[in-house]
C-alpha cells in the first residue's frame, strides 16, 4: 500500500458504517450483484486492443517548419507524418 500523506484523515469504523448505509439506501446507486458482475466483467477491457502490427518508437530530428505544419493539422499529426513517410517509401523503393 502506498505511503499516506501526513495530512490524511482515515475514516472511522462508525463513519464507514454510516457511509455504507447511506449508499445502500439510494435506489439509483445500489451495488451490482455477483451475477451482474459475472456478466459485465468479460465486457470490461483496459485500454484499446493490441494492434496486430505494432509501430516502433524512435527518436527523429525533423525541421521545425515541417513539424509545425503537421502539428497545425491537429490531433493525429504523428499518424499523418507516418502516412507521408509511407507514401514516400512506396514511391521511392530502394533496389533490392
Amino acid at each position: 500500500m502506498p505511503k499516506l500523506k501526513s495530512t490524511h484523515i482515515s475514516v472511522t469504523a462508525a463513519e464507514d458504517v454510516a457511509i455504507t448505509a447511506a449508499a445502500m439506501s439510494d435506489p439509483d446507486a445500489l451495488p451490482h450483484s455477483e451475477a451482474e458482475w459475472a456478466i459485465a466483467k468479460p465486457m470490461m477491457r483496459m485500454g484499446r486492443p493490441k494492434a496486430e502490427i505494432t509501430k516502433e518508437r524512435i527518436t527523429i530530428r525533423l525541421s521545425r517548419d515541417v513539424v509545425s505544419q503537421f502539428r497545425a493539422t491537429g490531433t493525429g499529426w504523428q499518424t499523418r507524418v507516418d502516412r507521408a513517410l509511407r507514401q514516400y517509401v512506396a514511391e521511392h523503393r530502394l533496389p533490392a
